[in-house]
């Protein structure tokens, strides 16, 4: 049986909690009214998917179409506006505060289940062997083109993976790791909610994502962290193929391609964050803003 979206909302939330909730609990955690919540666990207990409040076998069962089943990091790119550091290090590689960029991101992947891991590098690509003796379970696929095409080469490289997976900027240091579920219902992007930026964002209308432009107001900032649907990712498999053959297409980002120029083909939804839950960090003074021991 298919969940309905209610159904899923309130049987994920039973799932990453691993224990008993209340309904009070779960209306926060759902999203949902307290009166949606107690109807849906009626229908779910009736399907044998909770008992009580609690997420039976069967409901675990229920939520497998929908788990996670890897991650994908955009990671070949050479982070010209963070020099010098990256004169020698790759962006994702950077530290802050002791900690390694990327290394925000594949933990919090890791703490949802997810262990099937890829790493997409490019510019001083061999530096990217150190992960492994923390996270011996990546793959590495290299991106020759890195030097002389935008970030859709990378996806190009990596476009066989993109099904029922996360899709990451790996430049991007997570500080809120629970926005890393191991299920999703539908593809989204992640945004942060502005009445006002001069960044990229998506306006979205009921929940999904209608347009992706550069500054706006009531919008969404887009964040570089993606899901993609089973069904949306094989469908991305071909569109990335046939957009790198456009002409220009070498210059586009990758995500263009399912939010613009297949745009009628997708129906990608907003998935809501907070400002500091995701943190870019863009130039060298904002990474010396962040951590104090670069301001030598």
């Amino acid at each position: 049986m298919k969940l309905t979206r209610k159904q899923f909302d309130v049987l994920s939330a039973l799932a990453e909690n691993g224990e008993r909730l209340s309904q009070r609990s779960l209306e926060e955690k759902s999203g949902h009214s307290l009166g949606t919540v107690n109807k849906v666990l009626k229908d779910l207990d009736e399907a044998g998917y909770t008992d009580n409040g609690a997420i039976t076998a069967a409901g675990l069962t229920a939520l497998e179409p929908y788990r996670v089943k890897r991650a994908v990091f955009i990671a070949a790119g050479f982070g010209s506006r963070l020099v010098p550091i990256t004169l020698n290090t790759p962006k994702p590689l950077v530290r802050v505060n002791g900690t390694r960029i990327i290394d925000t991101l594949i933990d919090a992947c890791l703490g949802a289940g997810i262990d099937e891991i890829y790493v997409v590098r490019g510019y001083l690509a061999e530096q990217f062997d150190q992960l492994l003796y923390k996270y011996p379970m990546i793959k590495f696929l290299e991106n020759p083109s890195y030097n002389e095409a935008n970030n859709i080469s990378s996806a190009i490289v990596a476009r066989y993976l993109f099904s029922s997976a996360y899709i990451f900027e790996a430049d991007l240091l997570l500080r809120e790791p629970k926005l890393i579920k191991k299920y999703m219902y539908a593809s989204n992007f992640l945004g942060i909610r502005k009445d006002r930026t001069d960044d990229w964002c998506f306006t979205v209308k009921n929940r999904e994502i209608v347009s992706q432009r550069i500054g706006g107001i009531d919008c969404y900032q887009e964040v570089g962290i993606s899901f993609w649907s089973e069904e949306d990712g094989l469908r991305l498999a071909e569109h990335l193929k046939q957009a790198y053959e456009m002409p220009g297409g070498k210059e586009l980002f990758w995500d263009k391609v399912p939010m613009e120029i297949f745009k009628k083909q997708y129906h990608v939804e907003i998935r809501e964050c907070n400002d500091g839950d995701v943190t870019e960090i863009d130039t060298f003074s904002e990474l010396k803003a962040l951590d104090s021991s670069y301001d030598v």
